[in-house]
């Protein structure tokens, strides 16, 4: 079956104008971004997607919504773009609000999007990888500085325009990787270890991946949680006003959450943190493996939950606040030891 034309795409965005573009993409059989490029010369335009060239320009807009997402999980906040810090590998914005850590590599696709809403105008800046799929999507909001977008837009504009997009095929999930010979040099190198980074180039140098060696870790430093652990712990962190860090990303963005949650709300599938500033909307369902981890840092011991979904992928961390004190750090690792363990489950 040939992929729908640009006109098709269009005829089946106005036959389903509630339809979310990715869940319009998914029924058409396409990637999100086929959706952006058939609207180019409409509501779309085509513009540089490097992040160098985006991000310094979004200060301009003042307070704007980023959002990221996988497969599993969409994290939203609300903030202004400010402390852009570029790298050939990994870029930062660091603020109060809103703290990403960015990876150019994966930002190959992007469009100004201006729609038409109920409302008024609904502008977006949305970035896609190589394969189409949404790395990063930056929203305009009520209070924002809409005077901007026209030169926004100009500044970034690419001379194609066209309305078809060159992709790659989809990257599918690394597959966890453990080498369980070495699992006494993992354990030796954890001991050692003084920052979280330090881990990854741990397992990279051990021809691991993160899940293969939580799998093989054991205690201390790991413990396998049970299934609904994160939804427990969401609400218990709501309940005691505990600071956290939550982190959601995907291969091209991560984007994190630091502080307090109040409003934890579940709705079928999907566990919900609804505070002003801050949305999380977690998949329950898709969570096939969660662990409580512990790693040192020169600030003590970082304790954290992470989960993961039936491939192996990543869909979201939560850590305690180290920099927030001894007694928030002492109250969230009161929360992650509260948690039952998957053997306790299953027996």
């Amino acid at each position: 079956m040939s992929a729908p034309s640009p006109e098709e795409i269009r005829a089946a965005r106005a036959a389903e104008p509630k339809m979310r573009a990715r869940d319009l993409a998914e029924s058409l059989g396409i990637a999100e971004a086929e959706i952006c490029a058939a609207l180019v010369g409409a509501e779309a335009t085509r513009i540089a997607a490097h992040p160098d060239a985006i991000m310094p320009l979004l200060t301009a807009f003042g307070p704007v919504m980023a959002l990221t997402r996988n497969d599993s999980c969409v994290i939203e906040k609300v903030g202004i773009y400010d402390d852009y810090r570029p790298g050939p590998h990994a870029a930062l914005v660091v603020n109060e609000t809103i703290d990403l850590r960015l990876f150019p590599g994966h930002w190959v696709h992007a469009f100004a999007m201006d729609e038409a809403g109920p409302s008024g105008p609904r502008r977006s800046v949305q970035v896609f990888d190589a394969a189409g799929d949404a790395v990063h999507k930056i929203h305009l909001r009520a209070e924002s500085d809409a005077a901007h977008w026209a030169p926004f837009v100009a500044a970034l504009r690419l001379e194609d325009q066209g309305q078809v997009l060159d992709l790659s095929p989809r990257q599918p999930p690394e597959v966890p990787k453990a080498n369980p010979d070495r699992a006494e040099e993992l354990r030796q190198g954890w001991d050692e270890m003084t920052d979280t980074h330090q881990f990854m180039r741990l397992t990279s140098r051990l021809k691991m991946n993160r899940l293969g060696a939580y799998r093989i870790a054991g205690a201390p430093y790991v413990r396998q949680l049970a299934p609904k652990s994160v939804e427990a712990l969401l609400h218990r962190a709501a309940e005691t006003a505990v600071p956290i860090m939550v982190f959601v990303g995907n291969r091209g963005m991560i984007e994190i959450h630091t502080g307090p949650i109040t409003r934890v709300v579940e709705l079928g599938p999907w566990i919900n943190v609804l505070d002003p500033g801050f949305d999380l909307h977690l998949r329950m369902d898709h969570i096939a493996e969660t662990y409580a981890v512990v790693k040192n840092t020169q600030r003590g011991p970082a304790h954290s939950v992470e989960c993961f979904d039936a491939r192996g992928a990543l869909i979201a961390q939560i850590f305690g606040v180290l920099r927030a004190g001894d007694e928030a750090a002492a109250g969230w690792n009161a929360l992650v030891a509260e948690l039952p363990g998957l053997e306790a489950v299953e027996a």
